[in-house]
């Protein structure tokens, strides 16, 4: 069994425990949410499994040149899905709010279906700006910082449909239908706030680690090529979040807002441009 087929696996238990999360949500069954947490915990380690045998076969085909399955569009995007397990496993933990699921695991899965189906999976040597050690911290750090801002996101589309709700929800009897499934909105608002206390220093270091990297590669720490620009971008939008947060006392609405801005920035500096614009770090379209 070599790592294509586990990574198969692994998109087969996130659609389940989609699947499952959603039941969870119509059915209000909590045997329901448990095994679809397990089931999540087990496409994780699958997942995990299969990027450590994916390392592996990179020194079967490229000798002492193997690397870290971090270096292309098809091992970033499968990175990123195991990046957002993670760290909803993580909150799972601290908070047990089961419905989140429903609004994380679409986005980790729709990540490995992309990657599947869509990309180019075979383990290439390494172009020379790509032969170094910063390579794996400053994707590592970045990575994991998009995820906690990817697990924020689905928590504010959970709480920007809740507060709409509840506005129009008249009375003190208990919210019912599906929204009433949702955490409280304090809940969803500080789970929020911790994810994203969760990726911005993470994202502060992954942009440290790009730029000891970039003058290694490059000669100098900073180019203002496209990425670079897009990521400082990314930075000063949840920097935002954090300062008005702490200063302003936003909460609520606007930070969920501001979150879902931030994300949608997030995607457009990891893929947009990539894909869109050319530059310093054209290669990771490849």
């Amino acid at each position: 069994m070599d790592s294509g087929q586990l990574f198969n696996f692994t998109t087969i238990a996130y659609f389940t425990a989609m699947v499952l999360f959603f039941a969870y949500i119509a059915t209000k069954n909590k045997t329901v949410a448990f095994i679809a947490t397990l089931v999540s915990l087990a496409g994780f380690l699958i997942q995990t499994t299969a990027l450590g045998l994916r390392w592996y076969e990179s020194y079967q085909i490229l000798g002492v040149d193997g690397r870290a399955p971090l270096t292309n569009l098809y091992e970033s995007v499968v990175f990123f899905a195991w990046s957002i397990l993670l760290i909803y496993l993580l909150m799972d933990w601290k908070y047990k709010q089961r419905t989140i699921g429903a609004f994380v695991l679409p986005i980790a899965l729709f990540s490995m279906l992309w990657a599947q189906m869509s990309l180019h999976s075979s383990i290439d040597p390494l172009v020379p700006a790509l032969q170094s050690n910063w390579l794996t911290y400053h994707v590592i750090t970045c990575f994991l910082g998009y995820a906690g801002f990817a697990v924020a996101f689905g928590v504010s589309i959970m709480y920007l449909m809740k507060i709409g709700k509840e506005e129009k929800h008249q009375g003190d009897e208990p919210m019912g239908g599906i929204l009433g499934m949702f955490p409280p909105t304090k809940v969803l608002d500080d789970m929020n706030y911790k994810a994203i206390m969760i990726g911005f220093p993470l994202l502060t270091l992954g942009i440290v680690t790009g730029a000891a990297w970039a003058y290694y590669a490059w000669g100098t720490y900073w180019s203002w090529d496209p990425k670079e620009t897009w990521s400082l971008i990314v930075w000063f939008l949840y920097a935002a979040f954090l300062h008005a947060r702490f200063t302003r006392g936003w909460v609520g609405r606007r930070a969920a807002w501001l979150s879902v801005i931030g994300f949608a920035a997030t995607l457009f500096c990891y893929l947009g441009v990539n894909l869109v614009l050319s530059g310093l770090h054209s290669y990771g379209s490849a």
